[in-house]
């Protein structure tokens, strides 16, 4: 396992203050995000989920632009083909939110806290991921084949009709029953709080423990968009932004599209194609590179056929049902 000092000797050359930069305005953005926009707990409706999922694509983009200003075209290709694969991949997770919001009967009003603090986690998780993943790539280079091939099974596994693979059930979450054995949780929320006294004790609340089974399935999650990103872009930099803004939309594309995702039944097989690309890419790098335009080309094809698809070809299979 490479150290901390061997992670960072691995990544692109840029000046401390661009990282500095980078996380400084991340951590502006959230305390804005949750200090002032989200200080009481309420219901997130439509119109508001809308307008925070274009504030962060805004920011994305406006990112990007900066990135082709200061580092020329490739990099900027590279970051935009990246966030648009982990913006796909997303979906899975606004699947499992609904799954697991719906199991523990969370209300509305609570639903963006925990969201808030899962996206937190899942940023620290893919920071460590990522970095470590580009610094192992870097040092054995035969590690992409294994990446390659783990992709194309996920693809292949996607495609094929079957049972969620995400179990929400509590007793089955191996952290969940780890957390309980040591640490003991109330029979009830407490306004909002992830810990609570209940009988003079201190307790959890399963406020908490929807937020630790949030964050144990991003684990998953990104084990599968790690090989993904670092197909298309070995800079860490490139690949830790863009999964970043990626992630950092998700709680408004959750709320914005949880009412309205059985519109899109066929944007499951486009992501499946999309990691099997990715994965023969990863596999033929040895005899051609794929350029990054042809990537592009290839997701936003794909990504577009399959909801264009999704829309126009009924479903007849069962009525269709819009949250109001």
């Amino acid at each position: 396992m490479p150290t901390f000092f061997a992670v960072l000797n691995e990544l692109p050359p840029l000046p401390l203050w661009a990282w500095l930069a980078f996380f400084g305005f991340i951590t502006a953005m959230l305390a804005l995000d949750l200090g002032v926009f989200h200080r009481e707990a309420h219901e997130v409706k439509m119109k508001e989920a809308l307008r925070w999922c274009a504030v962060w694509i805004g920011l994305a983009l406006a990112f990007n632009v900066l990135l082709w200003w200061w580092r020329g075209p490739v990099p900027a290709k590279e970051f935009f083909a990246a966030y648009i694969v982990e913006k796909a991949l997303s979906v899975d997770n606004v699947f499992v939110f609904i799954l697991v919001f719906t199991y523990f009967r969370v209300p509305p009003r609570f639903q963006h806290r925990v969201l808030f603090w899962g996206v937190v986690g899942a940023v620290i998780m893919r920071a460590v991921f990522i970095l470590v993943g580009v610094s192992v790539l870097a040092r054995f280079h035969w590690v992409i084949y294994i990446f390659g091939a783990f992709l194309l099974f996920t693809g292949i596994k996607m495609a094929l009709p079957g049972k969620s693979e995400v179990d929400v059930n509590p007793e089955h979450n191996w952290i969940v029953r780890l957390f309980r054995r040591f640490y003991p949780v109330a029979p009830h929320d407490d306004n909002g709080r992830f810990f609570t006294i209940h009988q003079g004790r201190r307790m959890a609340t399963p406020l908490f423990v929807v937020l630790l089974v949030i964050e144990s399935t991003d684990v998953v999650f990104a084990v599968d968009s790690l090989p993904a990103v670092l197909a298309i872009t070995r800079d860490g930099f490139i690949a830790l932004t863009s999964n970043v803004f990626a992630i950092l939309g998700l709680r408004a594309m959750y709320f914005a599209l949880s009412g309205i995702m059985q519109l899109f039944r066929y944007l499951k097989l486009g992501l499946a194609l999309i990691l099997v690309f990715i994965g023969v890419k990863m596999l033929i790098e040895g005899w051609y590179k794929v350029p990054i335009a042809a990537s592009l080309s290839v997701i936003g094809g794909v990504l577009a056929i399959s909801v264009l698809a999704s829309v126009l070809i009924p479903d007849k299979s069962k009525p269709l049902v819009v949250r109001k």
